[in-house]
Order: structure tokens, then sequence, then C-alpha cells
């Protein structure tokens, strides 16, 4: 024990110096070992497999950032909001034009008019169009419009045999009269008759504007043709007594003005006339014609 104890005697100076000697020893094999390995791995890499190598990662960033891209489906123009606006490409302003312009409820019918309201650049315009998507009915009208001017020349129609019309009367007239107007064909046509079935006829011109879809430069073309002969014989309902589903029936009366007119109902007891319609709060008055066409007090 002694003479072990006479080599590993030391005092705290001269341990520290041989703990520091030992941790440069281990710390400069470290630098030869990983010196020596990173060496070997790139004498042993060739420039070609490097290349390739490469290749492949700049090959799978590409399509990571692809994939990382939103990605566009078919949509309607008209219901573009301020996010997909933006991720469309379209600025600030441009997105603007196009909302007030949906606020006077009208309606974009082809990239033309799009970029004609929105004033979009043409290479915006080649980019997201073929996505958009419109209603049946706007691209027969789009077709037909297109094509009308090619179908037939000016002395075509001249010799094309006239077209005889069953009548007049708005509320008699068949599909077949209706598409005899430019810019009515069979989608517009049968919207037409189904919605004149369900007010049971036309009583004011203005209800024509009613049908979905119907720009008013085609209602005005169909009344220099078409016109309302006879007023609809529409059998009118007691509001005194008719129940609130028979109401509801009614195409003008929704469920929240059924539900004020049956509690004013039992507020009077019973009306005496139906002008009293008009003492309801916020009853719509610019559809009182309309709605009193299928009601009365007696």
């Amino acid at each position: 024990m002694k003479i072990l104890k006479s080599h590993f005697w030391y005092n705290k100076s001269q341990r520290n110096g041989i703990f520091l000697l030992v941790s440069i020893i281990i710390l400069f094999q470290g630098f030869i070992f990983f010196d020596v390995f990173n060496g070997e791995i790139i004498e042993e890499t060739s420039d070609t497999e490097v290349l390739f190598l490469q290749k492949q990662i700049d090959s799978l960033r590409g399509v990571e950032i692809y994939n990382r891209k939103p990605k566009i489906y078919p949509f309607n123009p008209n219901y573009i909001t301020d996010y997909k606006g933006e991720q469309l490409g379209m600025s600030l302003d441009e997105i603007d034009r196009l909302l007030s312009f949906r606020k006077t409820n009208k309606f974009v019918n082809s990239k033309e008019e799009f970029q004609k309201i929105t004033k979009v650049s043409d290479s915006l315009l080649n980019q997201i169009s073929p996505y958009f998507k419109f209603p049946d009915w706007v691209l027969e009208k789009n077709s037909k419009n297109k094509n009308v001017s090619n179908k037939f020349t000016s002395k075509d129609k001249i010799n094309k045999n006239k077209i005889v019309l069953s009548t007049t009367d708005i509320n008699e007239a068949t599909i077949e009269d209706l598409m005899t107007i430019n810019g009515i064909g069979l989608v517009f046509s049968k919207r037409i008759i189904k919605y004149r079935s369900k007010l049971q006829g036309f009583s004011f011109k203005e209800q024509l504007l009613e049908v979905w879809g119907l720009d008013k430069e085609v209602a005005d073309k169909l009344w220099e043709v078409f016109s309302i002969t006879k007023k609809p014989n529409i059998k009118k309902m007691n509001v005194n007594t008719m129940e609130f589903k028979e109401l509801l029936k009614n195409p003008y009366v929704d469920y929240e003005l059924c539900k004020k007119i049956f509690n004013y109902r039992d507020e009077v007891a019973e009306l005496q006339n139906i002008s009293e319609l008009k003492n309801i709060k916020d009853f719509p008055l610019d559809l009182y014609d309309r709605i009193t066409l299928y009601l009365q007090a007696k």
C-alpha cells in the first residue's frame, strides 16, 4: 500500500495538471478520428453520385413546394370571397369591384364580363378563367347569343319561315312560344311556366323579373311580343279563417311574415278589411298588391 500510495498521491495542482493533459490528448484524438472518417467519405463519394443525389433532393423539394400550393377547383366567380380572391392572385381593388357589383343583385355571366367588372389583367384572367363554372342556363344563353349571328345571314332571316305563335297572352304561352324570344331557351321557358303556375298566372309585368336568373333586358324583349291579355282567375282565401300552412302557400309570404299576420289576427280578433295588413309592423308594403292577390278579409 505504501508503494502504491507513493505513486498515486499528488497534491491538488498536480492532479489538475494531469487532468488537463488527459483532456487535451482526448480532444486531439477526437479531431484526428473525425477528420479521418470525413476524408474517407469525401474520397469514396464520386462527383456523379453527388450530382445524382442533389437532383433527387431538388426533385423532392419541387414536389413538396407544388403540393403546398393551394389547388384550384371549378367555382362560380360570382361567389368569390376576400380569401378566395387573394388565393387566386386578385388585388383588393379587383375583389372590391366584384363585391360591389354583386351587392346590386347582378351576376357575372362570362369571363369577359368578369374582366370588365374587376379589371383583372389578361394574364390572370387566362390563368383562372378555365376554372370558372357557370350554371347550365348561363352557358346555354351565352352559346345561343354567340352563335346566333353565325347561324343565319340577314338573307336567311328574310327567307326563313315565320314562326306562328299560338298566343300572345303570357298566361297562355307555351314553351315553344316563349323560345321564340332571343335570350330565352328551353331552360328559361320551363322556368317561366313553372313560376307562372306557382303564381296561378302573371297579374303584373314586374312578376316576370321574379323568375330566377332572368335579365330585365330579356324580359323587355318578351313584353314586346307578349302581354297580359286577361288577368288570371285567382281564388282568394279568407285571411280570418285560413290555417297557418295555407297562408304559407302564398308565394309572397314567408314564415316570419306568416307569424306576424296570425299574431295581428289574434290581437284584433278579425280583420274587417284586407288593407288592415298594412298596420302590421314591418309589413312589406311594396308587396301588398301581390300578397293580397290571394287574400281577402271576408
